[in-house]
């Protein structure tokens, strides 16, 4: 039995929609009081009411993490709000696809300044609550995309996703001291409005190259998050938790139809 989480403070970016927003609905139902943040106030607002209709205590913050400036005043509403932060989950992440040969400086800036300098910014300033809390716990939402496998139109989403577990590492011992872990969930393909994007041929050929023959849901990757926030997992830190399905286990397609 796991000790509960009842009443902590978790800060969730990117926690409007698709995995942000379930990550958000587990740590809810487990009774912690949970900020969200996003740029877009429509998605936060129904978001936020969907979380309190659900019995959560819910609040949403308008902030862009690529800006130091929103991403402070994120922090300081949550602090505010909640009295403090136990939990950080710095979730939010964009991965719009192009190849290599179309790709501009442009694309290359803004995804970098969201899914890598966003994470960083969130970590610092939320770093001196966390350590206030004495049980603070970082997760970063990472990716298979990058430290393990490659696509095609992602090669800057992949760096991205690779960056932030460099960061991961070095962020862990520099904050172990202040009793804050940082782990990072690599999600596999998961089935988010995101996904739907690509369209129902890109989903069946995805689920014919995973061992469970499914694709993910995003309260799955909830779980392995609350899992690392618990106090279970107090001494778990600079790790790597894979949720894929054993998507990544397979050397080759030959490898499912041998079975």
């Amino acid at each position: 039995m796991f000790t509960p989480i009842s009443g902590r403070a978790v800060l969730v970016t990117g926690g409007t929609r698709g995995i942000g927003r379930a990550i958000a609905g587990v740590f809810c139902g487990a009774g912690a009081r949970v900020a969200i943040a996003g740029r877009d106030p429509q998605a936060g607002a129904a978001a936020e009411a969907q979380l309190a209709a659900a019995g959560g205590e819910a609040l949403y913050v308008q902030a862009d993490v690529s800006v130091a400036s929103d991403v402070q005043r994120m922090v300081d509403a949550a602090v505010e709000r909640f009295g403090g932060l136990d939990v950080l989950c710095a979730n939010a992440g964009i991965f719009p696809d192009v190849r290599l040969s179309e790709m501009t400086e442009r694309d290359i800036d803004e995804l970098f300044a969201v899914n890598v300098k966003g994470t960083m910014l969130a970590v610092k300033a939320a770093a001196p609550a966390l350590a206030a809390s004495g049980r603070g716990r970082v997760i970063i939402t990472s990716s298979i995309t990058g430290p393990i496998t490659g696509y095609p139109g992602w090669s800057h989403y992949g760096a991205s996703k690779a960056a932030q577990l460099g960061f991961m590492r070095t962020a862990a011992i520099e904050l172990a001291s202040q009793r804050i872990t940082v782990n990072a969930v690599l999600p596999g393909n998961i089935v988010t409005e995101g996904l739907d994007e690509l369209g129902p041929e890109y989903r069946r050929k995805m689920e014919e190259s995973i061992p469970l023959r499914r694709l993910g849901e995003a309260v799955e990757i909830g779980h392995a998050a609350l899992f690392l926030a618990s106090d279970e997992a107090s001494y778990i830190t600079g790790q790597t938790i894979v949720v894929d399905g054993g998507q990544t286990l397979p050397e080759s397609l030959l490898a499912l139809e041998a079975q």
